[in-house]
Formats: C-alpha cells, structure tokens, sequence
C-alpha cells in the first residue's frame, strides 16, 4: 500500500476514536448529571458506530486527508451531536457546562495519555511509534481547543449561550447556520494561529512533563 494512503487511514481511524472518546464523555457526564437521554439512544458507548455522522466522520475527514491540498484546508469533522433533555438535570445551569465541557476535557486526558503512551515507545526504541503517539496527541488537542469556539453546535457556544441567557429557539435557530459560521471564523488567520499556539504550546508543556525536549 502507498505510504500516503497508509498513513492517511492510520490519521483518519485515529481521529474516529477520538471524536468516539469526545462524545462518550458528553453522554457519560449527562448520565451522571441525571439526563440518560443519551443512554437510552445508545450513545453511553465507546463503539464509533454509534457516534458517526456520514458527513461530519465519513466524507469530510476522508476530503481533508486525501483531497487537493490547496481545498483541504477549508474541510472539517465532526461526530454525531449527543442529545441531552435540560429538563431533566439536577441542577441546568451547572449541569449543561459540565457536559459541553466534558468533551474538551476528555481530549485533554487523551493527549495526557498519548504522551505517556510515546514515553513508553521510546523506552522500547520505537520511534516510529512515538511520533504517531505524538501527531494523536496533537490532534486530541486541536479538537479539545477547536470545540471550545463559542460557534453553535460546537461545545463553547453551549457555555456561552448559559451564560448569556440566550434561549433554547435561539440558540437552535443558530446552530442551523453553524457550520457556515465555523467554515468562516476558520478562515480568519488569527483563530488558525490562536488554534495553532494553544495546541502545540500544550502539547510541548505536556512533552515538557514527560521528559521529552520541546518542539
């Protein structure tokens, strides 16, 4: 197999698992806050399936590894949005936070392993393993910090709109032009550069924390 395709299928199923893990820890928070809506849609699991959205995880993710370099740039993934009923959580206010949050914070823990999972390939001289550990790890965190863009449906507007007091009509009536939105605001050199900067400064920071020199 060309090593290019290889290496994009070995980015690409790297990337479900991630957006699977991101998504398992919203239904899993929810769950635990008192909403089992999503476990109820089968959505408190760590089987992709589930999570897949044809577009967001299929095509649009396969474009931007294998599509002209000069359009890639332009495509986005995503999974399916876990469904969560505000009416049934303990306390609203806290609780929404805490699942939009918990996606985020998942891919932060993931990173934190990854790194971890490097230290372990270097320890066994595997440098080709340490380095896919590390492009996972990167990619972990520019989903935990690209998901905090307060655009709807992504995890940051969910805290803006509490903290606003936006209503539900409103914000739904938003995130029907999200993905528009979130195409523009990622043309912006600023957002790209500031996506950019906090990713790879974690990542060095968590480097940094394994013994690993910077970047």
């Amino acid at each position: 197999m060309d090593s290019h395709i290889a290496d994009g299928l070995i980015f690409y199923l790297g990337l479900v698992v991630l957006l699977t893990f991101h998504e398992f820890a919203h239904a899993w928070v929810a769950w635990k806050c008192g909403d089992d809506t999503a476990r109820l849609q089968g959505r408190l699991s760590i089987n992709p399936i589930v999570h897949i959205d044809p577009i967001g995880t299929v095509l649009l993710p396969l474009f931007m590894i294998f599509g002209p370099s000069n359009v890639t740039r332009f495509a986005i993934g995503y999974a399916k949005p876990v469904p969560f009923n505000p009416h049934n959580l303990r306390n609203r206010w806290r609780d929404e936070m805490l699942i939009a949050m918990a996606g985020p914070a998942m891919n932060i823990v993931l990173a934190i392993a990854l790194v971890a999972f490097a230290r372990v390939a270097v320890m066994f001289g595997s440098d080709e393993m340490m380095e896919l550990f590390f492009q996972m790890a990167g990619l972990s965190l520019l989903l935990c910090f690209f998901n905090l863009i307060p655009i709807p449906p992504l995890d940051g507007s969910h805290v803006m709109r509490n903290l606003s007091g936006m209503s539900y009509e409103t914000y739904f009536n938003l995130c029907r032009f999200g993905f528009v939105g979130i195409i523009l605001v990622l043309q912006i050199p600023f957002v790209r550069e500031a996506l950019g900067v906090a990713t790879y400064g974690t990542l060095n920071a968590l480097m940094f924390c394994f013994g690993f020199p910077s970047q």
